[in-house]
């Protein structure tokens, strides 16, 4: 029998047992709104059963097991053999097998198949991150295994199964299988043309074996990767698969899993190819960069949906906490300074959201503006959204006090996971000089983007101004490169704000420009000028009804 004094009261209850897709309007409204009706109705059953099982307690519980018993590298067995494996929790398989049954990896070709599997990512991995990473390479590899149309007809259909098979065996020999990328060595970092890595061809067109090391090798216990060496004719995109036809081992050599700030549950190594490493060239001798692109490219939005995922999270974990949590003489969510904080967060998690949406919906499209604008959309968003992440995840945090910097809470894992989306796949300054080299040689890019922001105008007098202040900096690129940063800002802000005066309700929008294009709130969370319209904006991102 507990004291009375261990009474426990004024307590808000675990957030569990909820759709995390159906009480998610800003997601589930872009679902409907980028989907044609013939497809949503099917989408709409697919991620409510994701989103309840993403809410339940069980899955919660899994990707807190994935991550209190990270991965653990074995290099040899118990005779001395090299098998260079990655032992995981079973929280971590359970958490791919939902994930690959849900149709995570499968939306090339799909009708609507990247809107409802980008709504899809960014429900499952609000329970665990880490996860995602195998998942998102697996989706993204595709594009570059087109430029090798023999080796795409084996190895696209088994990266779009909805099977989950763990074991390493030969690819022909599985239902389903999971790819991962190895672009980066130490001497280069972000500059892969650094990469020393070689390439030597073998008698058979199209093999060669390779020699040199990879600095980060994501999802080393994938059955394939993506990796530029050095051919004769220049560097180039190979498959390495980890078993050979015959099922023996390639040479892959996992030198030691990378001890990680956050992301623990998923494992990233430095891999060594020792001149007998075989692999499939993928596109011609010299053209790697460009082969991998289109890869780099999709996975750059998973990051954006990524940080969408964990922003949403955080949020509905502070929004949940205030609803309950009294001081003062009242709920904290009725608090006039609460509720601008909460409002500031909800507007910000809806903006990534709807951005991240309608980036995967041009991709459905294919139209040559929505593929242009996805040329400059895609690293602005990646910069500016990934940015935002640390800072609402860290003042969600301080929602809940003191039990938001306890591990129990979740906020912790949320707020170590926050930074690893502007890191992977080029950090800022990349993205940034990408967002420059699209303005500067491709012409096309701008003009889908300004036609883009174009469909908002007038709707907004702040968001006009914001255009106006846009194209007076787009018109003057002298010396741009040293305010490259801010050009992917307003670029991101611009667009976000269309997209939210276009599409959201009017509290979210007024909010969303007062604060970001107007200059009429400071630069922390909870400065929006006050607004009946605020309330609105809680209500709106409260996680249960």
């Amino acid at each position: 029998m507990e004291a009375g004094t261990h009474t426990v009261t004024n307590q808000a209850p675990p957030l569990v047992g909820y759709d995390v897709y159906a009480c998610d309007r800003a997601l589930s409204e872009a679902v409907a709104r980028h989907l044609p009706g013939e497809l949503y109705g099917e989408a709409e059953r697919e991620l409510g059963a994701l989103g309840r099982a993403t809410g339940s307690e069980q899955v919660r519980e899994w990707g807190e097991q994935a991550n209190a018993f990270p991965p653990r590298l074995r290099t040899h067995d118990r005779y001395g053999r090299r098998i260079d494996e990655v032992d995981f929790h079973p929280a971590w398989h359970r958490l791919l097998g939902k994930s690959v049954a849900a149709g995570l990896t499968d939306a090339w070709g799909r009708p609507g198949g990247h809107v409802r599997r980008a709504a899809g990512f960014l429900v499952a991995t609000q329970a665990e991150a880490g996860h995602g990473c195998p998942v998102s390479m697996t989706h993204a590899a595709v594009p570059a295994l087109r430029a090798e149309p023999e080796v795409a007809a084996v190895w696209e259909p088994l990266a779009a199964s909805r099977v989950y098979e763990r074991e390493l065996r030969p690819a022909a020999s599985k239902a389903g299988v999971l790819l991962g990328m190895g672009l980066t060595e130490k001497q280069g970092g972000s500059d892969v043309r650094a990469n020393t890595t070689s390439a030597r061809p073998l008698a058979a067109a199209g093999e060669y074996v390779l020699t040199g090391h990879k600095w980060f090798c994501s999802a080393p216990m994938s059955d394939a990767f993506l990796v530029l060496a050095r051919a004769p004719g220049g560097l180039t995109c190979f498959l390495v698969p980890r078993v050979l036809d015959d099922g023996s081992r390639n040479a892959f050599a996992l030198q030691r899993l990378k001890d990680k700030l956050g992301n623990r549950s998923n494992a990233s190594a430095e891999v060594e190819f020792d001149g007998t490493t075989w692999a499939r060239r993928i596109g011609e001798e010299g053209r790697g960069l460009r082969t991998v692109m289109g890869m780099v490219a999709a996975t750059r939005l998973d990051c954006v949906l990524g940080s969408a995922a964990l922003m949403r999270q955080a949020v509905a974990q502070a929004v949940h906490h205030a609803s309950y949590r009294a001081a003062f003489g009242g709920l904290l969510v009725d608090k006039p300074l609460m509720r601008n904080v909460l409002a500031d967060l909800a507007v910000e998690s809806e903006a990534a959201t709807v951005l991240g949406m309608r980036l995967a919906a041009a991709y459905d499209s294919g139209t040559e503006r929505d593929l242009a604008l996805l040329r400059i959309a895609v690293p602005a968003a990646k910069y500016w959204v990934t940015k935002r992440c640390v800072p609402v995840v860290a003042e969600a945090l301080e929602c809940l006090g003191g039990n938001g910097y306890v591990e129990e809470s979740g906020l912790p894992r949320l707020l170590r996971e926050s930074p690893l989306n502007s890191v992977w796949e080029g950090a800022g300054n990349v993205q940034a000089l990408d967002v420059l080299r699209a303005l500067r040689t491709e012409p096309a890019a701008l003009d889908a983007y300004l036609r883009e922001v174009g469909e908002a105008r007038g709707a907004d007098p702040r968001l006009d101004r914001a255009i106006r202040g846009l194209l007076a900096e787009l018109s003057d690129l002298e010396g741009v490169e040293a305010r490259a940063r801010r050009l992917a800002e307003r670029l991101a802000l611009v667009l976000q704000g269309a997209l939210l005066v276009r599409w959201a309700p009017p509290e979210v929008a007024d909010a969303f420009c007062a604060g970001r294009l107007g200059g009429e709130a400071g630069t922390a969370f909870g400065t929006l000028p006050p607004a009946p319209g605020l309330r609105a904006v809680v209500e709106r991102a409260r996680p249960v009804e």
